[in-house]
């Protein structure tokens, strides 16, 4: 997923505390924070909705001072992965990934798209094991189709440690799920 480039003069009025300005910087942005925190949570509606508006409060209370060095979405997604961990910490719930393959929905026969529910299911499962500091990777280039570079911005880490990160969780994951080779 590249980054879509936020309009300097709507960062410029939102920084102003024009109301339309933040208004539309939230209507553009609204879907990929709740994304974000529907997925690290399991699918947890009210929850991706709390994380949503945290974010948001945040960005509203902090936009004046953000002097750009960073790209918006880059800047938006940290706020994001930093809410979701301060909920996470504050919940100590367990993170399912929803939809984490999307192949696996193909549309089948119903007996088969059981099967493949069951499959996802314990794909969820493993990833929810992960340590955090593997999970989000995943979460972030899975989910949200993310490259290294945007990972390691999101993350405030190199690539170098976003590609290991990805390495150790797939070997992870490979190990938690072998028992399902020859099922996918």
């Amino acid at each position: 997923m590249t980054e879509k480039r936020i309009e300097p003069d709507l960062l410029a009025a939102g920084r102003r505390g024009e109301r339309e300005a933040f208004e539309s910087l939230y209507a553009a942005n609204q879907k990929r924070v709740f994304s974000v925190a529907l997925n690290f949570f399991g699918g947890d509606e009210a929850t991706a909705k709390d994380v949503t508006q945290q974010v948001f409060l945040k960005i509203y209370t902090s936009l004046e001072p953000f002097r750009g060095d960073a790209e918006f979405t880059t800047w938006l997604y940290r706020i994001t992965v930093n809410a979701c961990l301060d909920e996470q910490r504050k919940s100590r719930r367990f993170v399912f990934l929803t939809d984490f393959f999307q192949e696996l929905r193909a549309k089948k026969t119903q007996d088969e798209k059981v099967h493949r529910q069951e499959i996802s299911g314990e794909v969820q499962k493993a990833v929810a094991t992960l340590k955090t500091k593997f999970r989000l990777p995943i979460l972030l280039k899975y989910v949200e189709g993310l490259s290294y570079e945007e990972i390691a911005k999101i993350l405030d880490c190199s690539m170098g440690t976003v590609a290991s990160r990805l390495n150790r969780g797939h070997k992870m994951l490979a190990g938690k799920l072998k028992h399902l080779r020859n099922e996918i």
